[in-house]
């Protein structure tokens, strides 16, 4: 992710600067501190316009959470590579990188602290199961066709990406909640022996 997070492709019109104030409030606040009018503190603009998008706090944190899918998903590793183990490792780099600068460690924060509320509300839930599903899609695809090259052995591309997916977002969320960067580096460890010993065809190895 580029220094300016979410937005660094975004175009610069009230839709995204609103989400941009939405985004330095939950960084600036947390979720439970969040108000309407520190997100308007926030916004270069009339506060008032918020209001003529938005009905409240939880409407715009649901369209902020929409807002970031579509930036999440414009981020992830998408080119093609020639060679199906380098994508799938860019993929997993590009979710668990060893360090992170301050933007992005500001805009992984936000997105744990919202991630938090989706068991106690359903619209959450599904915007973060949209998140999850299209990393596990992503990243089957990418399994399924190093099968299809001869790279990678038999297995079950769903099952494989599920176990991938799940093992980033949970050492995301440990880096998060703690501020102890081991869990990642755990985790890309065991994640580069699973693909070592567990995808990869012996030749490749």
């Amino acid at each position: 992710m580029s220094d300016q997070g979410p937005f660094a492709s975004a175009p610069n019109e009230t839709h995204t600067q609103i989400m941009r104030a939405t985004y330095e409030a939950l960084r600036k606040h947390g979720y439970s501190e969040l108000t309407i009018q520190r997100i308007g503190d926030e916004f270069p603009k009339s506060k008032s316009l918020i209001y003529q998008h938005y009905d409240g706090k939880d409407e715009l944190l649901v369209a902020f959470l929409e807002f970031l899918l579509e930036r999440f998903r414009a981020d992830v590793p998408t080119e093609e590579f020639d060679d199906a183990r380098e994508h799938l490792e860019t993929i997993i780099d590009h979710g668990l990188p060893e360090s992170l600068g301050e933007e992005d460690e500001a805009f992984t924060t936000a997105v744990e602290a919202l991630r938090g509320q989706a068991p106690h509300d359903e619209t959450y839930r599904e915007q973060y199961a949209r998140i999850n599903e299209f990393y596990r899609e992503r990243t089957a695809d990418v399994i399924h066709r190093g099968i299809e090259q001869g790279v990678f052995r038999e297995v079950d591309p769903e099952q494989a990406a599920g176990f991938i997916v799940a093992t980033i977002h949970g050492a995301r969320s440990q880096r998060v909640s703690t501020g102890d960067h081991e869990p990642v580096l755990a985790a890309r460890r065991e994640l580069e022996e699973y693909v070592r010993t567990r995808l990869l065809v012996e030749e490749n190895r």
